[in-house]
């Protein structure tokens, strides 16, 4: 009989998750406006697309973890502030939801990209301030000015 592997469990659980996704949460808690046009500028469109990617990825886990030979790896040497930087990303997380209608989508998205960056001890703190910077700001431009889709602004600054 098959020994059911560590890669296969994983493959599992992203597959079981990513049907949650699509199947309830997304239908749920993303609503989307019925005058939308075109099917990428719908709020619906990426998350359905991450999620059929998750299940893309779950399968392939799934599949070489049944045909693979290799015996169980031991388990990785844990990483020292594990925890602490998990508890942190938390933190950062909830603090998003307290931000986004106070700040607004791009402040949010700058301040939270940059907070990710260091807690993760990027190797290129410069180049990661100029992507939390460049990187919402032409997201913003692109869908606010190209494709006429409101973004939330915050209430203390105010893109044009």
């Amino acid at each position: 009989m098959q020994r059911i592997t560590r890669q296969s469990l994983i493959g599992f659980a992203s597959i079981v998750v990513a049907a949650i996704l699509m199947f309830a949460i997304i239908p749920t808690w993303v609503s989307s406006p019925s005058n939308v046009r075109n099917i990428v500028l719908s709020p619906l469109f990426w998350p359905y697309i991450l999620s059929g990617l998750t299940v893309v990825i779950g399968l392939g886990l799934v599949v070489t973890g049944f045909f693979t030979t290799d015996p169980d790896e031991p388990e990785p040497p844990a990483i020292p502030g594990g925890y602490k930087r998990l508890a942190i990303l938390a933190a950062i997380m909830a603090l998003t939801m307290f931000c986004l209608p106070r700040l607004g989508m791009v402040w949010t998205s700058m301040l939270l990209f940059a907070a990710t960056a260091f807690l993760i001890r990027t190797s290129h703190p410069k180049t990661a301030i100029i992507c939390a910077i460049a990187v919402p700001l032409l997201l913003y431009a692109f869908f606010a000015h190209v494709a006429s889709v409101a973004i939330p602004q915050g209430n203390f600054v105010r893109l044009p």
